[in-house]
């Protein structure tokens, strides 16, 4: 008995950290291969590219664990990005103002998106979709498709100061996570959203005000979106009417990676940013080893689909 008890205690355990392991071994194998891998430098630099994917992720694996999807997120982080960009370069407000307005914006489109999914019943898939293209649409038609330029540079510093050795967007990254952490595993709502991921019907019968919990989570992503919106903008010095595309994949595929379920449910924000980590260390990869960004977008589709593969093959045998 000890022996079998042992033994599953061994595979639950290896089951539950093995994107840390696939990390790991993707770091050792990196490191023989090339010699500017392992440096400081780089280390630094992966990070800080993975810190906006990372934030995005972690409002993807608050959608994903109530059991649905946010496909607008790209789009709302370019709105929120050419606003905050326009009020700086104008000079309508303050650079925290302008900042928060961007911000404020994007939680009001993912308000709608959770309002519409919560109170119409439309599957999060349509509803979102079609939030991608509407705010994609908002971000050409407020800059008339032009790129916002020559921003004040005291705006310059979210994106590109640092406080000692460490940059700005990694510290905003580990905040967001602390504090998605705190909300998810210790409030009341953070225990309403795994309820619902695990059954919505039977969390409406507890007495849940599930369509509450759905909106706010829907808004909170939103939030989020506005957030990278806002520090992309700082980073690259224009508000980009193009920025954020396709950036709802791979903060969908960074949550899947580590380990958030597509069924609901289950998710951890550790294991999102460990799936950032891994996306990010594969871009710099590729980036190190000279291969092509079209055979990078290939390894990219190549590994979300292993994840969710390994997430569905975990689902029916835990």
């Amino acid at each position: 008995m000890e022996n079998k008890i042992g033994s599953i205690n061994y595979r639950e355990l290896l089951n539950k950290y093995k994107m840390v392991l696939v990390l790991i071994c993707m770091v050792i194998i990196m490191s023989i291969v090339s010699e500017h891998f392992l440096t400081s430098q780089n280390i630094i630099n992966i990070i800080r590219q993975i810190s906006i994917n990372a934030i995005l992720a972690i409002g993807a694996t608050f959608v994903i664990i109530t059991g649905g999807i946010d496909l607008s997120q790209g789009s709302v982080l370019a709105v929120s990005g050419v606003i905050a960009a326009s009020f700086i370069k104008h000079g309508y407000a303050s650079i925290f103002i302008a900042a928060i307005t961007g911000i404020l914006v994007s939680c009001l489109l993912g308000f709608i998106n959770g309002l519409t999914i919560a109170n119409f019943k439309v599957p999060p898939f349509v509803v979102t979709l079609a939030m991608m293209t509407i705010a994609r649409g908002i971000a050409y038609v407020y800059t008339d498709g032009r790129p916002i330029v020559d921003l004040d540079k005291r705006f310059l510093v979210l994106g590109q100061g640092s406080l000692g050795f460490l940059p700005y967007p990694i510290i905003v990254m580990i905040i967001v996570a602390v504090l998605a952490a705190i909300i998810l595993y210790m409030t009341k709502f953070g225990r309403y959203v795994f309820s619902i991921g695990g059954n919505i019907q039977a969390a409406r019968v507890s007495g849940i005000n599930t369509n509450r919990i759905i909106v706010l989570v829907y808004t909170l992503s939103g939030l989020l979106a506005g957030l990278a919106g806002v520090m992309l903008a700082s980073r690259i010095n224009t508000g980009q009417p193009q920025a954020g595309q396709s950036y709802e994949m791979d903060a969908i595929a960074a949550a899947v990676i580590g380990g958030t379920s597509l069924s609901g449910g289950v998710g951890t924000i550790a294991g999102t940013l460990v799936g950032a980590i891994i996306i990010g260390v594969i871009n710099n990869s590729l980036n190190l080893l000279n291969v092509s960004q079209y055979y990078q977008l290939i390894v990219k589709g190549i590994v979300i689909a292993v994840a969710v593969i390994i997430d569905v093959k975990s689902q029916k045998k835990f």
